[in-house]
């Protein structure tokens, strides 16, 4: 990826949580990059570091037992991780703001909706109280919460789920930043409302011009909405690459099992298959890979237990972390891919 074109540049993150039994490291030398106006997933297991990663963006891991070991964090050209906390609360809820996990305990139960999303726009837009208030009822207006003027005065738990995430989804938006962190958005909802949560960040983005990252588990999801896509597993980046090219052809033995074990129809009688074992102890990763004890491609190979693969650009904009993952694109791959997603799709650019 263009070091020009990158909304947020992310190199060698590496976080730790010391704890009584020994530090959890919860990233290690994690690196990814955003393009403005795009949409980049962070997929994975749970506990693999995809909210620590997006905490450590916001500056916001929890100081102590959390510690930002060590990276840079480059956002419009300025690395956060050497930022002021004045300069970066300039930053936070502004240029970049977060959809947390749970808006059930990210909304404040003593404060009224339209208090808390006023409240961003006075500190960042330097507005007063009265135009901060119109602002905030435009905003409820805008993310689909009828009768804005009224709910804007509704306190958090007069509110279903869904419309606390709408809740959410204005106060984040609030400022117009230029990245938007939205970690699980969709949980804790039913389906119906899962998409128009979904379709809602999309217009938004469109709206404002935005990159999102999004923080999920939801596959499909991905597939659907994201257009880059980073694998995580065990605190490290297994692969990357543009979607519809990762879901095409996933290269990590990693990748390939979380996609196998997705249902590919009603109608199949298959099994669904499974990646076997269970994920490692971060106070106790294994040596070498941290996915050769589950992987069924190199779990005899002497360099997979041994020695630690670092990602490995295969293709432009495309990396891996494996040591048998292919140097290159077979002709054949080419000529598939090409007749599969057209000819803006082929290796020299890559992306929607």
């Amino acid at each position: 990826m263009s070091e020009n074109s990158s909304l947020l540049s992310v190199k060698g993150l590496s976080v730790g949580f010391f704890t009584e039994d020994g530090v959890v490291r919860a990233v290690q030398d994690v690196g990814f990059s955003i393009k403005k106006g795009r949409t980049f997933a962070l997929v994975g297991e749970s506990g693999c570091g995809k909210s620590v990663t997006a905490l450590s963006i916001m500056r916001l891991v929890p100081a102590p037992p959390g510690k930002i070991m060590g990276g840079e964090i480059v956002f419009e050209g300025r690395d956060l991780l050497a930022l002021s906390e004045k300069q970066m609360r300039k930053v936070r809820g502004n240029r970049i703001a977060m959809i947390f996990q749970d808006p059930m305990t990210s909304l404040n139960p003593v404060y009224t909706i339209g208090a808390q999303i006023a409240e961003g726009i006075k500190l960042h837009q330097k507005k007063g109280s009265s135009k901060a208030w119109a602002n905030a009822v435009a905003m409820l207006d805008k993310v689909g919460i009828a009768d804005p003027a009224q709910r804007a005065r509704d306190y958090p738990h007069q509110m279903s789920g869904g419309m606390q995430q709408r809740v959410m989804i204005a106060m984040a938006a609030s400022c117009k930043p230029a990245l938007l962190i939205a970690d699980e958005p969709i949980t804790a909802l039913d389906v119906t409302i899962q998409a128009q949560i979904l379709d809602l960040l999309g217009e938004l983005q469109k709206q404002n011009g935005m990159s999102i990252l999004l923080i999920t588990h939801d596959l499909p999801v991905v597939a659907e909405r994201a257009d880059d896509v980073a694998v995580m597993y065990a605190s490290r980046i297994m692969e990357i690459a543009d979607s519809q090219r990762l879901f095409a052809k996933p290269y990590h033995p990693y990748t390939q099992g979380l996609l196998q074990s997705l249902p590919r129809s009603r109608l199949s009688a298959k099994r669904l298959q499974t990646i076997p074992g269970t994920v490692p102890d971060p106070l106790h990763f294994p040596t070498g890979c941290k996915f050769h004890p589950r992987c069924q491609k190199g779990c005899n190979d002497r360099r997979c237990r041994t020695v630690e693969p670092m990602p490995r650009e295969v293709q432009p904009g495309r990396q891996v972390a494996c040591w048998h993952a292919p140097d290159y694109e077979t002709n054949e791959e080419r000529r598939e891919y090409k007749s599969r997603y057209g000819e803006s799709k082929r290796i020299s650019s890559p992306g929607r």
